[in-house]
């Protein structure tokens, strides 16, 4: 039976190979006295879920230039956080993250542990941990698909995601130290970032190849086992993409419930199996030919197009027609914009 693993171990590592995160305090530096700022902290968090490091790293940084405190994103007008937002996906996180900026600045200031964390908005049961652990120093247990991955691995835990999870869960909260927590919490996202990967691990440089018992089992490659994905469905849905003489285009708000809840976007009916015909005023709508192709999380996405020039004194039975920036819009919809801007002569 192997060892379990140390914790000193990989904050020894840690401390020679942490990544250079705009929203970290470097471990030296923190082991000096430095004290990570919540409001990075949590802005980082908020961006990472379900995002890559890559992804975030320019969005965090842009959205620290423009609104350097919590208070200044408090203040923010909504549409051009959306607008700074879009590309990120997982819209419901923009409209949470000016809700709780919000929140914490009418308390006067973040709330200093778990459960007070837990009380506000956007911010559940693993964000909490993560903003009590590395902005805090609190021994709380943080665990994303990361250190998932490493714990399946070092304790060979070979029940499939999903239902693997309590275990994973159980066994990172049994490495938790005292001593350097928020640190730690780091060392083992970094650990399954750069060195227990989903495929190839490193295993020879990594600081618990010793105590690995799937690596001992020759098995490290193929944990954690999940089930068969089950196929994405495919919807089908029309955007109407109408502008007038003075270049303004035709948008509405989507709901704030739902897919891209409170974006700008282009009217049209519901998604759905079958791409239904809404027209939101007669004109002579033309089809550009182009399909547009997007995937949400859950499913995949054909939207055709029908492009219209229309006169200012069009009355459109939806929407409104504004002057729009294409970073107004969510992704999906700059992609229908960028086609029907190029089908419409200048």
């Amino acid at each position: 039976m192997c060892d379990a693993p140390k914790p000193a171990d990989l904050l020894a590592w840690y401390d020679r190979h942490a990544r250079d995160l705009p929203w970290r305090v470097a471990p030296a530096d923190r082991v000096a006295g430095v004290v990570p700022d919540p409001y990075a902290v949590w802005l980082s968090e908020i961006m990472l879920q379900q995002t890559t490091v890559a992804a975030v790293r320019d969005y965090f940084t842009r959205f620290l230039t423009l609104w350097p405190t919590v208070e200044a994103l408090a203040a923010a007008e909504d549409d051009r956080v959306m607008g700074e937002w879009a590309g990120l996906g997982y819209y419901a996180r923009a409209r949470n993250l000016l809700k709780c900026a919000r929140a914490v600045t009418q308390m006067g200031g973040f709330p200093t542990t778990r459960a007070g964390l837990e009380e506000l908005p956007g911010i559940g049961p693993y964000t909490s941990a993560a903003i009590a652990a590395i902005a805090y120093d609190l021994p709380e247990t943080v665990v994303d698909g990361n250190v998932e991955r490493v714990m399946a691995r070092v304790f060979q835990i070979e029940t499939p995601l999903p239902e693997a999870k309590p275990e994973m869960k159980a066994r990172a909260a049994s490495l938790t130290p005292d001593a350097r927590p928020g640190d730690y919490a780091q060392a083992v996202m970094d650990l399954g970032a750069t060195i227990c990967t989903p495929k190839s691990p490193a295993c020879g440089i990594c600081p618990w190849n010793g105590q690995c018992r799937a690596r001992r089992a020759g098995v490290q490659a193929t944990l954690p086992a999940r089930k068969p994905k089950t196929p994405k469905p495919t919807r089908y849905g029309i955007a109407y993409l109408a502008r007038r003489p003075d270049g303004s285009w035709l948008v509405e708000r989507r709901p704030d419930k739902g897919l891209l809840g409170g974006m700008l976007g282009w009217p049209g009916a519901e998604w759905g199996d079958l791409a239904a015909e809404a027209a939101p005023m007669p004109a002579d709508w033309a089809d550009p030919g182009v399909e547009v192709r997007h995937t949400f999380t859950h499913f995949h996405l054909r939207l055709a197009l029908r492009v219209a020039e229309v006169p200012d004194s069009a009355q459109p039975r939806v929407g409104t027609f504004q002057k729009i920036r294409p970073s107004d819009l969510p992704t999906v919809m700059r992609k229908a914009f960028d086609v029907a801007k190029a089908a419409m002569p200048d």
